[in-house]
């Protein structure tokens, strides 16, 4: 596939490739994983927390916030982090659903 042809796929189909692809990376689900542990949290955990650089989590985290599952709140000259609780029951509705569409195998595999 070239580099887009997005607009030959339905808009959930493309929503749910943008769900996929926040997940799609290890740092992402550690990032989700701790913000959800902490129940909020402030970047420079974070960069403690995984061991990647600074630039490295900002990069992750505009992933994710691309797709509002999380916000921030500027504090001083820190960012606060935390998990947008509408949008991640959503985000967890839309994957369970695509998980529990019923599969049949056929004879030919």
């Amino acid at each position: 596939m070239g580099v887009t042809k997005s607009e030959i796929f339905t808009a959930k189909q493309n929503h749910l490739a943008s769900e996929f692809k926040a997940l799609a990376h290890p740092a992402r689900i550690a990032i989700l994983q701790y913000i959800i542990k902490q129940d909020t949290c402030i970047c420079n955990d974070l960069v403690e927390e995984l061991g990647l650089a600074q630039a490295t989590i900002s990069q992750h985290l505009k992933e994710l916030k691309q797709l509002d599952i999380i916000k921030g709140n500027i504090e001083g000259t820190s960012v606060c982090y935390c998990i947008d609780e509408k949008v991640w029951l959503k985000f967890k509705t839309e994957l369970n659903e695509f998980f529990t569409e019923k599969v049949t195998a056929n004879k030919c595999c």
